[in-house]
């Protein structure tokens, strides 16, 4: 062994602070995160960082309640929008949107900055807010339900396997017949049109649909109805390309979701966030791997996502993500343990940022010992510095430049030089109706779908009932007419063929027809017709 060789394998042992940074220490562009903890000490000589080019290969941000985790992705959006790459970033509780805004100084941010030689100057961002829906305030952001899919929707709907296939199927008639389902009464009209008498045959030689199934269907319809959820879907349907846009400073756009007004539907908000990825996906061509990402998706309270998913979305899920890497987009799941994302999503999230954890319960123990067995071995006790690390400290290890994992690090984190709160209601409002986009998106169009059709041909064949009962009922009144007259003259009246009005009436197709007219006036015709009135007692 050389005597450089020897050297340096001394130094690592006598200075494994420093064997730890010169992970850290890369050639190309990379994003500040702060400076190395060791030993109980901070040590603003030795920086923590992420290579912009390892941006794309994904990320987890990780730890408990109060411990940083959206300070952390506002420090991360910041610098890549400096760096020209556009973000997109999920607020939940509505503390995201100062990043438009400069910073506010004070003793505490210049004690970190000191802490970890960050040049801290107050600085706001390029940034358009957008709402579901517009439910809040932002630029309604909206999806049509053809686009939303089946397997989407079944997640949202809370579906089984079964019901998610008849789900599938429902979409497929609906597809191949012209009928597009726009919003949340197109794909009810469709499905009480397939278990009608007239519709049943539609699908009997590819399975057709239980009146089960479709029940339970319209039941979770007008359960997701009544959570406001009719808004979401509709025209004009948003374009995802509108998040990849840089402003005239050449900085990356932060795209903020405001999502207050829905956070009591999880549910929703998780599965419509995963439409704007597939949706992205999509859309997007294959890149490879680039010096910057295109676009950098967090996606806030990811375990909601998760919890309850079908298998098929679980897939659905993992592919994305998989594949999306090679379209330029990075995503950063935020939660709050690793053991909240799937073995298979989470093995795909080179970069993790992990902050505190609790251990105050046996499955907070279990928890955090899961964590542990995430992470590549360590120089730390990694059980003890995880639940000692304060409110913006976090345990990282990031994909290398050649893609290879960093040394873990114990890392006290720098602030965010945009607002750490919100901006006010009044100033949000103003930007929402300043934006370009305000005027493509804010109008929602109603145009001819699914519903009308099925309401117009509906309606066609209820009017045809009617004028043929009419018609039937004045050949009645002419015929007892005639007979009434023949008696006067004592005459019987000669016996006449069936006329258009009877041989209608009689046919099959119209008992069929007039067995499915579900409004009021064709029930009154049917009682008319075949007599179903009260009995007499």
């Amino acid at each position: 062994m050389s005597e450089s060789t020897d050297a340096a394998a001394e130094a690592d042992q006598t200075d494994p602070a420093g064997r730890i940074a010169a992970g850290y220490a890369f050639t190309g562009p990379a994003l500040d995160l702060g400076a190395l903890l060791w030993d109980g000490a901070c040590l603003p000589g030795r920086q923590i960082r992420i290579p912009l080019s390892m941006l794309n290969r994904h990320g987890l941000v990780a730890g408990a309640t109060g411990t940083g985790k959206t300070k952390t992705l506002q420090l991360i959006a910041e610098q890549l929008s400096a760096n020209g790459v556009p973000v997109f970033l999920a607020d939940i509780k509505g503390d995201v949107s100062g990043i438009t805004a400069p910073g506010t100084p004070g003793a505490r941010i210049d004690e970190r900055a000191r802490d970890v030689a960050q040049s801290w100057e107050p600085t706001g961002y390029p940034g358009e807010f957008y709402s579901l829906g517009g439910i809040g305030p932002g630029i309604p952001v909206r999806s049509t339900v053809t686009a939303f899919g089946p397997v989407l929707m079944s997640k949202v709907l809370q579906l089984n396997q079964t019901q998610e296939q008849s789900l599938g199927l429902i979409f497929h008639y609906a597809d191949t017949k012209g009928l597009e389902l726009i919003d949340l009464k197109d794909l009810r009209a469709v499905v009480a049109f397939l278990v009608s008498d007239q519709g049943k045959a539609e699908l009997k030689g590819i399975g057709g649909l239980s009146t089960v199934t479709a029940g339970v269907i319209l039941r979770a319809l007008t359960a997701f109805e009544t959570q406001g959820a009719t808004e979401f879907f509709g025209e004009p349907e948003f374009d995802t390309s509108e998040l990849l846009r840089t402003a005239a400073d050449g900085r990356g756009v932060v795209s903020v979701l405001e999502l207050p007004a829905v956070q009591d539907k999880p549910q929703l908000f998780s599965t419509f966030l995963m439409w704007l990825l597939a949706d992205l996906y999509n859309d997007l061509p294959e890149v490879g791997d680039l010096e910057k990402p295109k676009l950098v998706f967090f996606f806030d309270e990811a375990h909601l996502l998760f919890s309850g998913a079908s298998k098929a979305f679980l897939q659905s899920v993992t592919q994305t993500v998989r594949l999306i890497r090679s379209k330029g987009v990075g995503v950063f799941f935020v939660t709050q343990t690793p053991k909240d994302v799937p073995a298979d999503v989470l093995a795909q999230l080179g970069n993790r940022v992990q902050h505190a954890l609790r251990a105050f319960t046996p499955d907070d123990a279990k928890a955090l010992k899961a964590t542990v067995k995430t992470f590549p071995h360590s120089a730390y006790d990694l059980e003890e510095l995880l639940t000692g690390l304060g409110t913006g400290e976090a345990v990282v290890t990031v994909l290398s430049e050649n893609g290879a994992p960093t040394p873990v690090a114990a890392t006290r984190l720098r602030a965010p030089q945009s607002l750490m709160g919100p901006i006010a209601a009044a100033d949000l409002e103003q930007a929402v109706k300043a934006s370009l986009l305000w005027s493509r998106y804010a109008e929602p169009v109603d145009r001819e779908s699914a519903y009308e059709k099925i309401s117009a041909e509906q309606a066609a064949a209820e009017a045809q009932a009617e004028a043929a009962a009419a018609a039937a009922e004045a050949e009645k009144q002419a015929r007892a007419a005639e007979k009434e007259a023949g008696r006067a003259t004592g005459r019987g009246a000669p016996k006449a063929d069936p006329s258009l009005a009877e041989q209608v009436v009689g046919s099959g197709l119209f008992r069929s027809l007039a067995r499915s007219i579900g409004t009021q006036l064709g029930r009154e015709i049917s009682r008319s017709l075949f007599g179903t009135a009260r009995r007499r007692r």
